[in-house]
């Protein structure tokens, strides 16, 4: 872990580096600190939590690499790791990095609590051992007030102004961000602000923490600086222009463009889509016991349809203007095929304020809960494990076989493989799944996946073939039949992964 953890830290440094020599950059990364607060409580066990830490940013990296925003769930029990990163959307992809590589040195200060924030004027990273993902308000919420610069009744007015109609913006553009000036009237100041929603938030939090943030950020309106630092949101207002200029070809102009019905034109069979109200009354309006579990990407509820019906509900942390396109992507890909061995799409939400997927419900619920669990790995007989590895490369076989395009699923491992009543296996979640035509021997791709699952030369190259799903396999069934996890961190007793260990 040590070498891969120095490794890391040695990548950001050069990166760090390399900007200091490049020619002046067009906008500013502003790592500057604005608040650190480490929890009171402390770890339960200190080699796991750090363990769980380093995989959890490793993860976080890869996916910052490509967006402004990433979260990781690593561990179990009081080890675990809830981790959320976010640049705010006016950073370039280089200053998000750049503010990324800074907030990261800073929190393993925080060892031995068990978690904490961070607030970077140009970016924000939370840790817990619980999940947080949907908290928009806290205790430890903080107002911070500029003191150089007294302003007068003017400026008080403009500046309120500005922070109710970023508070609009924030909400109606799709992306939980917005940022504004309002020239201050007879005087020669601008009030420049900025307001941004974690994305794991839903829209109705989203709005609770802007209009709390806009409640508090009052406080300072007679200052000429002032910044709300709440649990779920950031806002900031200032008579210095802090803000980098927007591209034009921003993700924010994308997502704002975004139009419900008419992505849902897009769908192939426009009988996949329900209903928001009809997929929130089957879950008892999202009520937390018929909560099945929570990921980096969404939570899962159990839902009964007004036929009798019981149905598993995706919903998703971003909200259905949030990577849209990608969104129907799978819900296209996964609604063209059918096998015994794939988890069946009912449907999905395209109207309502969240994006939204509709399954089968699978009573036993995921692989991961028993062979990584003694007492509940008891009911899986070896005759059972063996149907299962069967009935899973059953499924993957159907999916690069594929007459018309083959699919990569990108993912396989115990938690994306679900179990119905007799314990046959069910290949979810396509959310990484990739699809070509068969007359290609690869598409070169930007890698994803789950560290310690996915193939070296995928890992190397980045050119996806369906070897990259067959050594995920190869991994899944190691740990099928040892009962051991491949993620170390789950480990104490060994410091190689499940594949080295069985390789020596």
């Amino acid at each position: 872990m040590k070498k891969k953890s120095t490794h890391t830290t040695l990548i950001f440094i050069t990166l760090i580096i390399i900007s200091l020599l490049v020619s002046k950059s067009k906008g500013d990364a502003r790592t500057e600190i604005i608040e650190m607060k480490c929890d009171e409580g402390v770890h339960n066990n200190s080699t796991l939590f750090v363990a769980n830490f380093i995989r959890a940013t490793e993860i976080t990296t890869n996916e910052m690499q490509t967006s402004h925003f990433s979260t990781a769930v690593v561990g179990t029990g009081p080890n675990t790791n809830y981790l959320l990163t976010q640049c705010y959307e006016d950073l370039s992809s280089q200053d998000c990095m750049l503010c990324y590589a800074q907030i990261r040195t800073y929190f393993p200060t925080c060892f031995p609590h068990s978690g904490g924030r961070i607030y970077l004027d140009g970016c924000f990273m939370r840790l817990q051992n619980y999940s947080f993902f949907e908290e928009y308000t806290s205790p430890n919420d903080t107002t911070i007030c500029g003191n150089t610069t007294r302003k007068g009744a003017l400026f008080q007015e403009s500046t309120s102004r500005a922070v109710a109609n970023a508070v609009t913006n924030a909400l109606s553009n799709g992306d939980y961000f917005a940022r504004g000036e309002m020239l201050v009237m007879g005087t020669n100041d601008t009030v420049y602000v900025l307001a941004e929603c974690w994305k794991t938030l839903s829209p109705s939090s989203c709005r609770a923490c802007l209009e709390n943030a806009s409640i508090s950020i009052t406080k300072c309106s007679s200052w000429s600086e002032g910044r709300v630092l709440n649990a779920g949101c950031f806002m900031r207002y200032s008579d210095t222009n802090f803000l980098n200029p927007m591209p034009a070809t921003s993700r924010a102009s994308h997502r704002g463009s975004y139009d419900a019905e008419e992505m849902a034109k897009n769908l192939k069979d426009i009988s996949l889509n329900f209903k928001y109200s009809t997929i929130e009354k089957a879950t008892g309006n999202w009520d937390e016991s018929n909560k099945l579990g929570q990921g980096g990407f969404g939570t899962v509820y159990k839902g009964v349809l007004s036929d009798g019906r019981e149905i598993a509900v995706k919903r998703l942390f971003y909200n259905n203007k949030f990577r849209a396109a990608d969104f129907y992507n799978e819900v296209n890909m996964i609604s063209s095929v059918e096998h015994k061995n794939l988890v069946r799409l009912l449907g999905c939400s395209c109207s309502g304020p969240e994006s939204i997927l509709v399954y089968e419900y699978l009573p036993n619920m995921s692989l991961d809960l028993f062979i990584f669990d003694e007492t509940k790995g008891r009911d899986l007989s070896w005759d059972k494990r063996l149907k299962i590895i069967i009935g899973i490369a059953e499924g993957l076989v159907y999916l690069h076989e594929n007459t018309t395009t083959r699919i990569i699923h990108r993912d396989i491992k115990a938690s994306n493989i679900l179990l119905d009543l007799r314990f046959r296996p069910k290949i979810a979640d396509f959310g990484l799944a990739r699809s070509f035509p068969v007359d290609k021997s690869h598409v070169s791709t930007v890698i994803a996946g789950t560290l310690g699952y996915m193939a070296p030369e995928y890992l190397a190259h980045g050119q996806l073939t369906e070897k990259a799903d067959v050594y995920s396999f190869g991994v899944l069934l190691l740990e099928v039949v040892t009962g051991v996890a491949n993620n170390t961190s789950k480990s104490t007793e060994h410091n190689d992964s499940l594949v080295s260990t069985v390789s020596t």
